[in-house]
């Protein structure tokens, strides 16, 4: 039985590589890509329907499971038990190398070449079903994007296709990831170029809408099911000053969102010890969906609930109960879950769990909407179309956090069957962006690594910098001087070097200091001090360095804040040259007008 396994293994391998090895040279890039487009996204599709069915069978067989033991109280410690699960698989099956977030998606894009990870797949899909599916306060949306990208990301590579297009199918499998979840193969596209990709081009675009629209017709048919229903009404004049109202609220609440995200996660990284940390973030977070049970899981039941207009129902499922009247107390209620929805999800994280920020948006913004339309009705000011504002709501608040305001718009009007409402979507969508890009210059997705010095531009000059690495610039032609040398020693070799700048370096190999022909010029005449006066006495000791790894970005302000026109490079502290200012500005503008002239 296990030689016949590994005869079809080796068959496998083989066919395998007579198949790549025919496309490479009988099919043409583009061909390739369209085609890869489509096997991206029926991959994507085909993870998402395994994931979703992943997180709904754990649900379900565990509290069908809990019912026979009657081991409710057991039920307080699942999402803390899921948690755990996800670090002891990450722990056990994958070595411990292990990142959530789409953070690292765009990191990788921007410099590493766009080389997604295989294991990447199975990691997030074991991880975020084990982490949801027990009530983790999370969605599935970005562990679907990051499998989505691994998978176009390794199949360009088999194909050894270029980074351009190696990039190209990554946003394949994530916008096919997204189009499979929420059945909107628009919004996937949209998602893809809003978020990850810094350009577009008319081919690229096509292959995105043929890997999403894959995506969408393989979901549909193998799994009907989608998070929410939505049927919304057209929408009136009158109740624009509320839609501008809603835009406001959506705004700062994505501006809460993002920094309450980072801050407690920034207070959990302090705990060092991981079972510490994993304990205490999955206890709060477990006392949290006990006392609001909305925050278990992605919380799209929850939005269901309030859709159908059943506050009764609604009241009940609380445990918090007040002497106040039901529609103070609905109000309370309300105002609490949107504050803790967000806490709940970055205890998720933080803990060890893995998921995404998409679900706990949309479901923030839908308790948003409704509290607006709530507030009103109480106070007997407007009767606003509830299903709209709740709708709308979603839109506002994950374009706040995302800083993606189409994709709010688009994702919204195909979950809706419709377009009616367009405009409010467009005057809530684009107040929270505003509000939300006032006080946080980046997204939820780009915070993190714009603290760790990635500094990001327009998209298309983000697209041209991302080629470029310290190590490319870096010139190694300067004549090395020691610090304990004679002037003379370096003015005899002045007349034989182009350079006007040398740099001074100890016997350790590190740079202690430079000297320019400025800083000579008022002694190279006197050669009565050229065996008196030494190196180190002229070298001017305050001058700029960067890592050869160091990001680019980092010396492109340096150039722009210090007006200097070089840079020293050390390579684990030694000196291994300069870049400067000319050279950078040269190929930048090079691979610009490479890029403006180049069809994917």
């Amino acid at each position: 039985m296990i030689d016949q396994l590994n005869k079809l293994k080796l068959n496998l391998q083989i066919l395998h590589r007579k198949v790549v090895s025919f496309a490479t040279r009988r099919i043409d890039s583009k061909t390739i890509i369209l085609l890869s487009s489509i096997v991206v996204g029926l991959l994507s599709g085909f993870s998402a329907v395994v994931l979703k069915s992943l997180v709904h069978y754990i649900q379900n067989d565990t509290k069908y499971l809990l019912e026979i033991v009657d081991a409710y109280f057991i039920s307080f410690f699942l999402p803390l038990i899921g948690i755990i699960l996800s670090l002891l698989m990450i722990k056990l099956f994958f070595k411990g190398k292990f990142k959530t977030g789409l953070s690292n998606i765009i990191y990788l894009i921007i410099r590493k070449k766009s080389d997604i990870p295989r294991r990447k797949i199975l990691s997030h899909l074991l991880t975020s079903g084990a982490t949801v599916g027990t009530g983790g306060s999370v969605g599935l949306e970005a562990p679907i994007v990051v499998i989505g990208a691994s998978i176009g990301s390794n199949l360009a590579k088999e194909f050894k296709l270029n980074y351009q297009h190696r990039t190209l199918l990554l946003a394949c499998g994530s916008a096919a990831g997204i189009s499979a979840i929420f059945n909107s193969p628009i919004a996937g596209v949209i998602f893809a170029f809003e978020v990850l990709l810094p350009d577009i081009t008319i081919s690229s675009f096509i292959a995105l809408l043929i890997s999403s629209a894959s995506s969408s017709v393989l979901s549909k048919l193998i799994y009907s099911g989608q998070p929410f229903y939505l049927v919304t009404q057209g929408w009136i004049f009158q109740a624009i000053p509320f839609y501008i109202l809603l835009g406001i609220l959506c705004g700062f609440i994505s501006v809460y969102m993002i920094r309450s995200t980072f801050f407690i996660e920034r207070i959990l990284s302090k705990i060092n010890n991981q079972i510490v940390r994993t304990l205490s973030g999955g206890l709060l977070l477990c006392l949290l969906i006990f006392f609001l049970p909305p925050l278990f899981g992605e919380g799209y039941s929850s939005i269901n609930l309030l859709l159908s207009g059943n506050l009764d129902s609604f009241h009940s499922d609380f445990l918090i109960n007040t002497f106040l009247n039901p529609q103070v107390s609905i109000t309370i209620l309300i105002s609490l879950i949107i504050l803790l929805k967000v806490i709940a999800m970055a205890l998720t994280i933080g803990s060890g769990g893995n998921g995404g920020i998409i679900a706990p948006s949309l479901f923030t913004g839908a308790y948003s909407g409704f509290l607006v339309v709530f507030v009103f009705k109480v106070l007997g000011i407007f009767e606003l179309n509830q299903a709209n504002f709740i709708v709308v709501g979603m839109g506002g608040v994950l374009s706040g956090v995302l800083h993606a305001p189409l994709t709010g718009i688009f994702l919204i009007a195909e979950i809706t069957g419709g377009y009616s409402l367009i405009v409010p979507l467009m005057i809530v969508t684009a107040i929270s962006f505003f509000i939300s890009k006032y006080f946080n210059k980046y997204s939820i997705y780009t915070s993190e690594l714009a603290r760790k010095g990635i500094d990001f531009r327009s998209e298309k000059e983000k697209f041209a910098v991302q080629h470029l690495s310290i190590e490319s610039l870096v010139e190694t032609d300067f004549q090395k001087f020691k610090p304990n040398m004679m002037l003379r020693e370096l003015v005899e070799k002045v007349p034989f070097t182009k350079r006007n700048l040398f740099p001074i370096v100890n016997e350790e190999g590190r740079l202690v200091g430079v000297v320019t022909l400025d800083d000579i010029r008022e002694v190279i005449l006197d050669k009565s001090v050229y065996d008196v006066i030494m190196i180190y006495e002229i070298m001017n000791s305050n001058f700029q360095s960067i890592e050869i790894d160091g990001d680019i970005n980092n010396a492109i302000k340096i150039f722009e804040e210090k007006q200097v026109w070089n840079i020293a490079v050390t390579k684990n502290g030694k000196y291994a040259g300069f870049i400067s200012k000319s050279s950078l500005y040269n190929r930048y503008i090079s691979l610009w007008h490479q890029r403006q002239s180049e069809e994917i």
